[in-house]
């Protein structure tokens, strides 16, 4: 088998992510195992070995030249996933210091050895796989813990990691409860599921004219009983309530009849501070750090005394 394919169904067998799998990754495994184009997996070896090692020999071996300015591409898609899943380990030096070297664990060395031999099941590797997590399982794992539950509607749900989505859980749990009481969430998104909640029968009930093209507000909330709509804006790097929002916002929502309240929600004072000059008039601010205020852009709607 070639040693490039072999190097892949290895990375395969062990449940690597599709990103640890690529060439550079293959061809770095071989290189620490010293694997030349016909040298048998039998005579791997896990000599301890600097990046720069490991471009030389890819270069000199296989014919693939990376320059020496790519050894931080090496350390972030091989070296640290590899030292994640318990392939490689370092020699525990200063990640500066010029004797810091890397080598394939003892453990890990018996299953490329084993994955040579002519017949039968890799033993190592199947031992190696009950005594570790694949790096995709361990990857998983974290996502899952670094996952935000929230409960829209009486469903749970959860938010990926954050702070656009970390905002978005403070306007459906301390926002809404507050100044939007008992309404539905009609949308909200994911940073990685855009239409996490998109009720499209009450917006069309509403008058909602929506095309692939609108970019919805980050947070819809209607308000039955008082038959208002809240549009929020989670903002913090991007897309506050400026005159430009409303007026797309009122392009797909020429039909509608209900009040229409526009809201943009910040995490701090500081962001709202960076924000606060592009901000349009009739609009409301909402900061989760100070969850019971808001602030009115424009004082006569609701000007009198205290």
């Amino acid at each position: 088998m070639d040693k490039l394919d072999l190097a892949k169904r290895l990375l395969e067998q062990l449940n690597m992510p599709t990103k640890q799998q690529s060439p550079l990754c293959c061809l770095a495994l071989l290189a620490m195992a010293k694997l030349k184009k016909g040298t048998p997996s039998l005579r791997a070896t896990n000599d301890w070995m600097r990046i720069h090692d490991i471009i030389a020999f890819i270069g000199e071996n296989y014919g693939v030249t990376y320059a020496e300015n790519s050894r931080e591409t090496f350390r972030k898609q091989a070296m640290h996933p590899f030292r994640t899943a318990a392939l490689i380990e370092d020699n525990g030096k200063a990640t500066n210091s010029p004797d810091y070297r890397y080598r394939i664990t003892d453990e890990f060395l018996k299953v490329i050895q084993d994955e040579g031999c002519p017949h039968g099941e890799n033993a190592s590797l199947s031992l190696f796989l009950k005594r570790h997590d694949s790096l995709s399982a361990i990857y998983a794992s974290k996502k899952r813990m670094q996952k935000m539950p929230v409960k829209i509607n009486n469903k749970d749900f959860t938010f990926s990691p954050g702070k656009h989505n970390q905002l978005q859980k403070a306007i459906i749990e301390e926002f809404a409860p507050r100044f939007a009481p008992n309404s539905e969430c009609l949308y909200v998104g994911d940073t990685t599921q855009k239409d996490m909640v998109k009720e499209i029968d009450k917006l069309s009930q509403l008058g909602f004219e929506i095309t692939l093209h609108d970019k919805m507000p980050d947070v819809v909330l209607y308000r039955e009983d008082k038959n208002w709509i809240y549009f929020v804006e989670s903002v913090t790097s991007v897309g506050p309530m400026d005159s430009k929002r409303i007026l797309e916002i009122e392009s797909m929502t020429g039909k509608v009849t209900a009040g229409k309240i526009y809201v943009t929600a910040f995490l701090d004072f500081q962001t709202f501070k960076k924000f606060a000059g592009k901000l349009a008039w009739e609009t409301e601010v909402w900061i989760a750090d100070m969850p019971d205020h808001m602030i009115h852009l424009n004082g006569d709607k609701f000007l009198g005394p205290r």
